[in-house]
């Protein structure tokens, strides 16, 4: 599973005009699941977010993460995170689940993410498979990319 993830002050997405997800200080995640991937990669990429120290402490120190500042996690469905542009000018993006799975991975990420950092409204989403607008301010900037195996 592939995650692509910043550290934001805000971020929203926008479908056909209105915003369905939005969190202020916290984590924009890109999410691409893989044909080989399981329910069990979406539960290691949920704890990986959860718990990657990346956001700073009083001394400034990336030294703290999610659960410890309680911020946003807003979840985006990406499946160009799998484009291979090895050749030609056209990218390929076999490399993505086919759609039933990544839908389903996509779900299970977002219901463990719900599960796990609470309260409610804790967690927003985009919509998979839309057309989204993903508007953000990147606080650092911190972008880290993450392949989950």
């Amino acid at each position: 599973m592939l995650g692509l993830l910043q550290r934001v002050s805000e971020a929203r997405v926008v479908v056909d005009g209105q915003t369905v997800g939005a969190i202020g200080a916290g984590l924009l995640v890109f999410v691409c699941a893989e044909p080989a991937d399981t329910p069990q990669h979406a539960c290691r990429l949920v704890d990986k977010l959860l718990k990657l120290r990346i956001f700073s402490d009083e001394a400034g120190k990336m030294n703290r993460s999610l659960q410890d500042t309680g911020g946003g996690l807003l979840i985006v469905s990406q499946f160009t995170l799998a484009a291979d542009a090895s050749s030609g000018n056209r990218p390929s993006f076999t490399g993505a689940a086919p759609a039933a799975l990544g839908r389903e991975l996509y779900e299970a990420v977002l219901a463990e993410a719900r599960k796990r950092h609470t309260p409610a409204g804790r967690v927003q989403a985009g919509v998979f498979g839309a057309d989204m607008q993903v508007s953000l301010v990147n606080s650092g900037p911190v972008t880290i990319p993450l392949h989950i195996v």
